[in-house]
């Protein structure tokens, strides 16, 4: 009975083993061919219903050309410009990020880009939308009287 036990259970490791795929060169950690001179941006403080816009610039440090296929943003208040044509090796090239600062508060937002079909790399920005007062500051009645006194 102990070997008939024994038996199943290198039967059983066996094909637990073996129904697991070995790790192929593609699926280890490819080096990186898109480098970013920043991974983030801070914006601060940042009135209420004024656009912001900040450039993340990156290099192609790989030896073959680099191509964007999608730079895609994490919501529609954030809109992205990038360069559609190809990024020879070394090289450097800009990604425009715009931001609405509709909705006051602290956001981070992110923008993934999607390059030679199948790679992602993730840039973020983040910032406070203080919001602006509805009516505008009450008139200064010293400032009336001194203008009369200027007079």
């Amino acid at each position: 009975m102990n070997r008939i036990l024994l038996l199943c259970f290198f039967m059983v490791s066996a094909t637990v083993l073996k129904a697991q795929a070995p790790v192929s060169v593609a699926q280890k950690s490819a080096p990186e061919i898109i480098q970013f001179k920043e991974n983030s941006f801070d914006f601060g403080k940042i009135p209420q219903g004024k656009p912001v816009t900040h450039v993340f610039e990156f290099t192609n440090t790989g030896t073959d050309t680099l191509k964007l296929d999608e730079v895609r943003a994490s919501c529609g208040c954030t809109t992205p410009e990038w360069s559609h044509e190809k990024i020879a090796p070394g090289a450097t090239s800009p990604i425009k990020v715009g931001y609405n600062a509709y909705a006051d508060g602290a956001f981070e937002k992110t923008v993934t880009i999607t390059y030679n079909q199948n790679q992602t790399k993730t840039i973020v920005i983040r910032g406070v939308v203080w919001k602006t007062p509805v009516d505008a500051a009450p008139q200064n009645a010293s400032v009336q009287l001194l203008k009369n006194i200027n007079q």
